[in-house]
């Protein structure tokens, strides 16, 4: 055999070899990816339960627009991702590996459907735990000045954060039944407590008017209740339509005297100093001894409608009592 036939011989083996060793590594390839698709679908079948736990807990806090299938389909997700990426060597068990990605997806989830901003649902949770601790600190539910003044913002700035959570609250149309759909409905009426409440209120507001001086008395009913033009008003008692303004302020700033002092929990109004002080506290005491809860009842019917035939009745009574040319 002559030294090119050896040659050819000897490099024959070579030439052919290559492409049965490519063969074999992709064989051992298929091989690992079919194992390792293998392992990644135990390792989903068997974690399956994880899941519906998690969503189920995470359900619990949540209002109830929000939709179960969502969170579920998201949980999914990543669970399998959970699977793909697992590196058992590291000695972490599977589960808890997948249930740290399983409720951060829940949360992404959460965060994208949700329409309000991070920074709103924050301000939220402040707002919510303050008012939570002046309840416990004052054994009743704060007023809206309470908040605001412990929170170090405006009254008008805490119905702010309010309205943007109330905007990004929403209710899914498909969880209205034709015989439940008006039950999530918020009830405007009033119960019978806060009736009773409002009818006392009026009859305040009476007696507060009662009180008054008998110009600034004058003033009001004309001007509120008989709804007449301020000038009238002043060509009947020979005065200035800017006198009679000053009357009607004058008036309405006892008024709010009288009336915060049948609401010992309102919010303090301030009180002049040295006479008008006195005379201030003097018409304050009066209002509140003047009637009794029956008297201030009777100035509205059960429906908490004032009584016009009241008001009518004492008006006349008025009239007839003192004339235009006293109170002038």
């Amino acid at each position: 055999m002559s030294m090119t036939t050896k040659a050819r011989a000897v490099a024959a083996p070579a030439t052919t070899g290559a492409p049965a060793g490519d063969s074999a590594t992709a064989s051992v390839e298929t091989s690992a990816s079919v194992e390792k698709s293998a392992s990644v679908e135990t390792l989903v079948r068997q974690n399956l339960a994880l899941v519906g736990h998690i969503v189920r807990e995470t359900m619990t806090r949540l209002p109830a627009h929000i939709g179960r299938d969502d969170l579920a389909s998201a949980g999914m997700t990543a669970l399998v991702l959970s699977a793909q990426g697992f590196d058992e060597s590291r000695g972490v068990p599977f589960a808890r590996f997948a249930a740290i990605r399983i409720r951060g997806a829940l949360v992404d989830e959460l965060r994208s459907m949700d329409w309000a901003s991070r920074s709103v649902r924050g301000r939220a949770r402040e707002v919510d735990a303050t008012r939570n601790q002046l309840a416990v600190t004052l054994g009743r539910s704060p007023r809206s000045h309470e908040v605001a003044e412990t929170l170090g913002v405006s009254v008008s700035e805490l119905s702010g954060i309010d309205a943007d959570v109330h905007r990004a609250s929403l209710l899914s149309l498909q969880g209205f039944a034709p015989e439940t759909g008006a039950a999530m409905l918020p009830d405007v009426q009033r119960g019978p407590e806060q009736l009773v409440l409002d009818r006392e209120q009026l009859g305040y507001l009476h007696d507060a008017i009662t009180e008054l001086p008998e110009r600034l008395r004058h003033v009001v009913r004309a001007y509120f209740f008989e709804h007449r033009q301020m000038s009238d008003i002043a060509a009947e008692l020979s005065v200035t339509e800017s006198r009679i303004s000053q009357l009607r302020a004058e008036a309405l700033k006892l008024l709010r005297h009288g009336l915060a002092a049948s609401e010992p929990e309102a919010r303090p109004v301030e009180e002049p100093s040295g006479r008008a002080g006195a005379r201030v506290a003097s018409y304050a005491a009066a209002v509140a001894a003047r009637g009794t809860l029956a008297s201030r009842l009777r100035m509205s019917n059960p429906l908490g409608e004032v009584v016009s035939t009241a008001y009518q009745a004492q008006a006349q009574r008025h009239r007839n009592g003192l004339g235009i040319s006293s109170i002038a």
